[in-house]
Formats: structure tokens, C-alpha cells, sequence
């Protein structure tokens, strides 16, 4: 019998560790459970990992592991956790990039989305940035640990470096909206990763601005934002000269913005492309 047949009657009569999941506000409580119990043999560590999660820690954090588009990833306290919404990004990237393409995540997190797109094209060569100390010492077991830099978006990066897509999950939720978060993500995960400013799009602008200097010929900047952000994300991409269009996917509640160079832009010349 398994944890779903007992929590199918009663949950708090079948199964306490489902019903105290639920009570704290787990929707996937029976999944949850499983993996929970799954993590330590001692009961008294799964009890321990059980009151982090009904104190609001995210899973991911507690397992230390994730499962994103079909890798798992390692997880770290503080560092923001990939969400399945992104799968879309990962997939439109899919369609873009050849094998000895060269790839960023910009605003990388745990590296998810490099890593997951990697999986797809293995010969692709994938560099990542974050500004927070601790999601550059995630994402570094998740990638190749020295095309993972710390910096401010593109700063860190030679400056003649050019991509053939930069997948940017840049936080985009607007800095009044961050106390109605759910708490796993509200006083979990550093907030340099969730506040995008009064609107949500102060990172976007940044990010978006600066990537045609950063695109081969025939890049593209894909950018995730919110369904209700997708038209001001485009009206950014085309402000910088960039073709956009808006990707959506309802099952997984993604939204994507796809830029595409519409002209060659040059960057000045330097000596440091590796």
C-alpha cells in the first residue's frame, strides 16, 4: 500500500506525516511525505526534516536536491529554487542552440537551467553569473565550476565574450509584492533573487539593455517574466533593438520573452576572449 492509497481516506486517521504536511499547507503532501521519509533511516532525522518543512523551509532546500526539466539539481539554504514554470525556457532554448553553441545563464541561481539545457545539447558551452555568493557556490556542483563567475549581470564576463542565447530568470516580482509571496519563498530564499523594483523590471531593463553587445549574430535573449509583465518585457526587448515575441505555456504557468537580434552589433575590440 502506498502513501497515496492510505492518505485516500482519512489523512490524519491513515497517515499523520501526510496530514501535518497538509495541515501546513503541502498541496503535494503525499509526495512529499515519500520523499521526506526517504531522505534518513533515523526517524528522529526525518522528524527533524519533517518540522523544517511544516515551519514553511522548501523542500528542495531540506533534500538538498531538485528535479528541474528532467536533471536534478543541487539545492542550497538562501538560494533561489527553480521553478517548473521555467521548463518553457529551457524548451525554447532547446530550439535554438546547436551543439559548440555557447550558452549564459544570467542571474543563474542554482545553474538549473544551464544544466538542463546542457543535458539537451552536451557539446554546448555554458557560462553562468549571479551577484549572491551563495547561488555561485551552488550553481558551481551543478556546472563546469569555472564558467560560473560572480558579478553583477554581464560585468564579470570577458568583455568581447558573445552567446548564442542568454536565458535570463531575472527576479521580476515587483518589491511591494514580495510580503503576499508564499512564505517558502518570502523568507527563504535571499531576496536579491525575488525583488525586481517597483514594477519588477529593474533587473529586465538592465539585462535586456546590455544584450546586444552580448549576442552572435544570430542570438537570441530569452527572459522570463509575469504574464501580466509579458508586454512591457517585449516593448524592452524592442527598445533595444531586438525582435520579441511572447512564449506562454498554461499547463506549467510559464511565460517567456524571446529576442532575437534583428542587426550585428559590435562590441570594442579586446584582447580577452578565451
Amino acid at each position: 500500500m502506498t502513501l497515496r492509497d492510505l492518505s485516500a481516506g482519512d489523512p490524519s486517521a491513515a497517515d499523520p506525516l501526510v496530514a501535518r504536511l497538509r495541515a501546513a499547507g503541502c498541496v503535494f503532501a503525499e509526495e512529499e511525505a515519500a520523499l521526506l521519509l526517504a531522505a534518513d533511516d533515523s526517524p528522529a532525522r526525518v522528524e527533524a526534516l519533517v518540522a523544517r518543512r511544516v515551519a514553511g523551509e522548501p523542500l528542495e532546500t531540506i533534500l538538498g536536491w531538485a528535479d528541474f526539466a528532467g536533471v536534478r539539481v543541487v539545492c542550497a539554504p538562501g538560494v533561489f529554487v527553480p521553478r517548473q514554470r521555467t521548463a518553457l525556457m529551457v524548451r525554447l532554448a532547446a530550439t535554438l542552440l546547436s551543439d559548440g553553441g555557447r550558452v549564459l545563464d544570467l542571474g543563474c541561481g542554482t545553474g538549473a537551467i544551464g544544466a538542463a539545457v546542457a543535458v539537451r545539447a552536451p557539446s554546448l558551452e555554458v557560462w553562468a553569473v549571479d551577484v549572491d555568493p551563495a547561488a555561485v557556490a551552488c550553481a558551481r556542483l551543478n556546472l563546469p565550476a569555472d564558467r560560473v563567475l560572480l558579478g553583477d549581470l554581464y560585468e564579470p564576463l570577458p568583455a568581447a565574450m558573445r552567446f548564442d542565447v542568454i536565458l535570463a530568470n531575472a527576479p521580476y516580482v515587483p518589491t511591494g509584492e514580495i510580503a503576499l509571496m508564499p512564505p517558502e519563498a518570502r523568507d527563504h530564499e535571499h531576496r536579491v533573487a525575488l525583488d525586481g523594483g517597483a514594477d519588477g523590471l529593474d533587473v529586465q531593463r538592465r539585462a535586456i539593455a546590455g544584450a546586444p553587445v552580448r549576442l552572435s549574430p544570430h542570438g537570441a535573449v530569452l527572459v522570463e517574466t509575469g504574464r501580466r509583465q509579458s508586454e512591457a518585457t517585449a516593448r524592452l526587448m524592442r527598445a533595444a533593438g531586438l525582435e520579441a515575441r511572447i512564449e506562454t505555456d498554461d499547463e506549467i504557468g510559464g511565460t517567456v520573452v524571446v529576442g532575437t537580434m534583428t542587426e550585428v552589433v559590435h562590441p570594442p575590440p579586446v584582447d580577452d576572449l578565451p
